[in-house]
Parts: structure tokens; sequence; C-alpha cells
């Protein structure tokens, strides 16, 4: 009986000696003229307040491999993943389907150009933008190829923040009966908002076996529109993984991806304060990087275990678009780049008819992705801009003690609300390509995953 205890503790000991952590980063930082993202208007970048990266984590346990990848990019078309997974899958040899890479969604980065856009580029701008989309699945890959070589013994541990002062539901009840987004500060007609938050931030530690810090993955539920202008920035998840270095060692890479925040952002309607600027991307990563320190006190250590992967591909329901929706918008989209485009919500609208009229009944592809490490820690990554009570509702039935979701994974199908915000309209739900329901399908497919993931420990 000893025999088998000792045997026993052994294999215990391999195991988890077996896993090893890498990180990579690369600058993906365009040149001047690129055009940026975000908007419904033409900006040209004139300047860096700081570097966009692409970072990445290897993840060895036992052999079997997976990358998560977080890029400063408003979001990745799904060609540019399939071409940087097709490189990653060359070289270090990671298959696709354990590869996942999210857009952090910052609003002062560039256009991804890839395949029919809104944005009505010529001349130098097109040049650019057209060349940084061929170049940018390289440097992703580089990333990845730089955290494999790295890798060396590592050991992980998982918690949960909590910051409730930073993020804010943008949709509102108004006291005339409809909901409105973005409706400003101390507007009298507000009643309430039209949804929740998510005010969970958790955060995944890797450290070498002598306690030195090796990456931290840092998620939140926050669109990244705090700065604007033409300079590039990765907005507040700069100042986070710069304070997060000074506290932790500058060896430390923050990676950061945005959880499910379609219907989220930094505006406090009871705050009379102008919030835009660097200086407020700096004050909100600054209060997130305390909350981060704070909860890697308390951070729980991960057994060791197995890492597994899955992925599937679900088929949404197209948003319904009319003939005349789609004559009136032949007549709007022109409009776009011009020194008189039309209304911000007319061009809303006419973009989103002509995309789906594009595909001709063809419903929308979305791959919902899962990475479990062991049978506490597992990873989402969900391609669009994700509602928050999406976010929610799959943690809640995740039966992983940590779920990290990413939304802008793998893809970028725009806003996907939930049933309830269709009917409501306003912003995202009249932007969503797809329709009612394929949130609710994603989320499924997910929890499905992650409950197979969870019994195949």
């Amino acid at each position: 009986m000893r025999t088998l205890a000792v045997l026993l503790l052994a294999v215990c000991v391999a195991t988890a000696a077996e896993l090893r952590v890498g990180t990579g980063a690369v600058k993906i930082t365009p040149p001047p003229g690129a055009p940026m993202a975000g908007y419904y208007y033409n900006r040209a970048a004139d300047g860096v307040h700081d570097d966009l990266w692409a970072k990445a984590i290897v993840i060895d346990a036992g052999g079997e491999r997976a990358a998560i990848v977080a890029c400063d990019i408003s979001g990745l078309p799904r060609p540019v993943i399939e071409q940087a997974r097709r490189e990653i899958e060359k070289d270090p040899g990671i298959p696709p389907g354990r590869v996942m890479i999210s857009a952090t969604h910052t609003h002062t980065g560039p256009v991804v150009l890839s395949g029919p856009t809104r944005y009505n580029l010529q001349g130098e701008m097109l040049r650019i933008g057209q060349q940084y989309a061929a170049d940018l699945p390289k440097r992703i890959a580089e990333a990845v190829r730089q955290a494999a070589s790295a890798v060396k013994p590592a050991r992980v541990a998982a918690g949960r923040g909590r910051e409730d002062s930073l993020t804010f539901n943008r949709r509102f009840f108004l006291k005339d009966g409809t909901v409105g987004w973005n409706p400003g500060k101390r507007n009298p007609n507000i009643l309430r908002p039209a949804g929740p938050i998510d005010p969970g931030v958790p955060v995944v530690l890797f450290e070498a076996p002598d306690g030195k810090a090796m990456a931290a993955h840092v998620n939140y539920a926050l669109h990244l529109d705090t700065v604007g202008g033409t300079e590039y920035s990765a907005d507040y998840p700069y100042t986070l993984s710069r304070l997060l270095a000074q506290a932790r060692g500058d060896d430390l890479l923050t990676l950061f991806s945005i959880g499910c925040a379609g219907n989220l952002n930094h505006i406090d309607v009871n705050w009379t304060d102008r919030q835009k600027g660097h200086n407020e991307a700096a004050r909100i990563g600054t209060v997130l990087a305390g909350e981060v320190l704070k909860t890697m006190k308390r951070l729980e250590a991960m057994p060791a275990g197995s890492l597994r992967a899955r992925s599937t591909t679900v088929e949404l329901p197209l948003a319904q678009v009319r003939p005349e929706d789609l004559e009136w918008a032949r007549r709007i989209t022109p409009t776009f780049g011009t020194d008189k485009p039309a209304p911000f919500m007319d061009l809303v609208r006419a973009f989103k008819f002509a995309d789906v009229a594009e595909r001709k009944g063809a419903p929308l592809e979305a791959e919902v992705q899962v990475i479990a490490l062991g049978d506490e820690l597992a990873w989402v990554g969900l391609p669009g801009e994700i509602f928050t009570e999406h976010g929610l509702a799959l943690k809640t039935a995740s039966p992983f003690r940590y779920t990290v979701i990413s939304e802008l994974a793998n893809g970028s199908l725009g806003y996907v609300p939930d049933r309830r915000a269709y009917p409501q309209g306003a912003y995202e739900a009249e932007s969503a390509r797809c329709g009612p329901g394929s949130g609710e399908m994603m989320v499924d497919a997910a929890v499905r995953m992650l409950v197979e993931l969870r019994q195949a420990k």
C-alpha cells in the first residue's frame, strides 16, 4: 500500500512539473497615415501615444499546447485570424483549434482591411491599410513563436476581483418609453439603466517556481473608447500593463482581453466631468490595476491538470432586411467619407442593410471556442461585441470555478444583443447583423463544450 502511495505521489509531482508557460510580444503599431478604426468617419493616424502590441501566452501541459493571444486592435476579420492560425500551425506547430486570438477593441488602433468595408479609403491611406492587413498575420504568429520558444516550468493561480466604479451600461430606459443609447450626462429624461454591468475582474497569473511573475491575463468588460483623437494608443490597458510591471517586475507580460462589453462603456451619466482623452484612460487603467493587485493577494493555486480545447461553428440567423431597406441603403452609403455624410444612425442602418444583403441569405458563421486547464480554469472566445447579459449567463452556467470570456475572439461579427434588446432598438440593436437569439445560441454552444471538457478532465 505504501508503494502505491509513493507511486501516486510521484505521478502527481511529475504532472505538476509538466506545466510550462512562455510569453511573447510583437509590436504591431502601423506607420503614420494608416486609417483608424472605431467610428463612422475616416481618421488618419498622425502620431503614437503608446505602441500597439500582439501579446501571446503559450501553455504547455504534458506536451499539449495552446496559445492565448490578444491584439491592440478594434476588431480582427476572420480571414486575418485564419491566416495567422495557418502561420502558427506551421511554426510552432499549434493546431488552429488551440489558438485563441482576440482583439482588445481599442478605438485608437488601425482599421484592419479584409473584404468589403464601410471605410471609403483612397490613395496613401488605402495603400498603408492594405499593407498593414497583409503583414499582420505574420506579426501575430511571431508573438506565438516567441512564446513557444520561451516556455519554462510554471505554476498558475486564478482569482476574481470586483470593480464596479468604472463600467456602466450605456443603454437607458427614458421617460418617453424608449430605450436610449449614451443619452448624455445628467440627462433629466433618464429613468434607469436598461441592463446590468459585469464588475468581475478575472485574473490568471503564471509564475515561475521561484515565485517570479511571468504573465498575467486580465479580463474586464468595458469598452476601450476613452481616448479618441488621432494618436495610436492601446487605451486603458496601456496604463494597466505599465503599473502591473512596476509592481510585479519588468518581465511581467500583462495580456488584457475585453469581456462581454457590447452594451457597456465608461461614461458615468451622474458625473459631470468630461470623460475623454489620455488622462481618462490613465485613470481607468490605474483603478483597474489597483483591483488586480489586490486580487493577486488572494489568488487560488490551480491544481495541475490536462490541457483541452474545443471549438464549434454556430450558424447565426441574419437580421431581417426588406427590399426597400436595401434600396434606401444604396442612397445613403455613398455619403460616408464625404464632406456631407448622412446622419449617424442613417449610416449605421445603411451599412447594416448592405452587409446583410451581401450574404444573400447565408447565415453568419460564429466560432465559439473553449480552452480548459485542469478542472477549475477555462477560457471562452466569442466572435463579436457581446452583450454583458450573455457573459453573465455563461459564467453562471459554466462548471468551472474560473471562466474567462473574451469577446471579439477569432472574428468580428459586430454587436450581439440579447433577445430583449432587439425590440427596444437603439444603436447596438439597430447595428446588429445577426438576428434575435444569436447570442443565446453561442452561450448554449459554449456551455455544452465547457461541460464536455469538465467531464473529460
